[in-house]
Order: structure tokens, then C-alpha cells, then sequence
């Protein structure tokens, strides 16, 4: 898939005010400090289409992007920020909650991981409600340019070790580098061919 347009459509604050529109949605989150921005950015080959920080937890809207006038790239707010507080922390997770559960142009979440990381218990903990809540997903492991390729290689193995001790599939997995445009033609490909499966169902 060529990414010809790239363009902010809204934010919003909840479910209920993202775009009255029928186009397939796809959502990326993960942990503060993932890379999510960077990786969005690469993806959509605009530097300044999601806003980068060196403060984790930017990001608390749900920010709808047009992509080719064809699908959205939702930008949702990340989870296990430490620095809010409790009643900062529920009101986003609300707000997830509900946009991943109501929202019926939402055909699936990329969840972002640092590949760099052993298995942390709070994706972990997401991955497995966005299963028990049947939710498509998917996972996007990010900064593989900090490891050799080998090394990334094994985490990934070891990541998907961890999943099939619960998991009887194993959802499909990204290898990518924002700074290096690593798994950008994959990550673009499988959304296309989602696409081009809703268009002839």
C-alpha cells in the first residue's frame, strides 16, 4: 500500500464524538514512551502528523487520522502512565475502554511493545482483554533498531513463547524501526489486505 494522504481529521474526548463515518478504523496503542508517535509518523511518511514528546502520556484523545480517504489511524492515549493521578488514570482507561469496545468501524488494534523489554505484566494484562473482549489485534514490536537482529529475533520468539502458554493463537507479529522505516511495507500490507477483504464481504 503507497500512502498518498495523510491527514488529521478530529479529536475527540470520547466514543461518541469520533467521526460519523462507516471507514475501517485502526487503532494503535501501547505503554507510554512505546514509540507510538515515531511509529506513526514512519508509517504515514509525515514527520509532523502525530506529535512526538519527550514527556511520555501526551496523547489523551482519540485522534482520528484520514488516511488515503480510504481509513483512519486512530491514535489512542497510552496506558501505565505512573505520573496521573488515579482519577486522570480511570478517565483515560474509560475512554479506551469504550472506544475499543464501541466502536464498530474498529477492525483492529495494533498494540505496540519495546522489543527491548521482557514481557511486561501490564500488556500482558491488555492483550489478554482485548481477547476475552473478542477484539481483532494485533502486535507491533517497536525500536528493533536498539537490538541486533538476532537479538530482536529471539525477543520476539521469547514474547511469543510467553503468549502460547495462554493463548492457543498466537495474534500476528511487527518487527519495526520507526528511525530505520523497518516493518513499515508489512504493517501497510496487512492493513490493505484487511481492506481488501471488507470490500468483497
Amino acid at each position: 500500500m503507497d500512502i498518498k494522504q495523510a491527514e488529521f481529521s478530529l479529536s475527540a474526548p470520547m466514543v461518541s464524538m469520533c467521526p460519523k463515518d462507516t471507514k475501517p478504523e485502526y487503532a494503535f496503542i501501547g505503554r507510554s514512551n512505546v514509540g507510538k508517535s515515531s511509529l506513526i509518523n514512519m508509517l504515514t511518511n509525515n514527520k509532523k502528523l502525530a506529535k512526538t514528546s519527550a514527556t511520555p502520556g501526551k496523547t489523551l484523545l482519540i485522534n482520528h487520522f484520514i488516511i488515503n480517504k480510504e481509513w483512519y489511524l486512530v491514535d489512542l492515549p497510552g496506558y501505565g502512565y505512573a505520573k496521573r493521578s488515579k482519577k486522570e488514570v480511570e478517565k483515560l482507561d474509560q475512554m479506551i475502554r469504550g472506544y475499543i469496545l464501541q466502536r464498530e468501524q474498529l477492525v483492529n488494534v495494533f498494540v505496540l511493545v519495546d522489543i527491548r523489554l521482557e514481557p511486561q505484566k501490564i500488556d500482558l494484562e491488555f492483550i489478554e482483554w482485548l481477547g476475552l473482549s473478542s477484539i481483532p489485534f494485533s502486535i507491533v514490536f517497536t525500536k528493533a533498531d536498539k537490538l541486533t537482529p538476532n537479538k530482536a529475533r529471539q525477543a520476539m520468539e521469547a514474547y511469543s513463547k510467553t503468549l502460547s502458554e495462554t493463548w492457543e493463537e498466537i495474534p500476528p507479529m511487527f518487527l519495526t524501526s520507526a528511525e530505520k522505516k523497518e516493518g513499515r511495507a508489512e504493517l501497510l500490507d496487512y492493513i490493505d489486505s484487511i481492506n481488501k477483504g471488507l470490500a468483497t464481504a
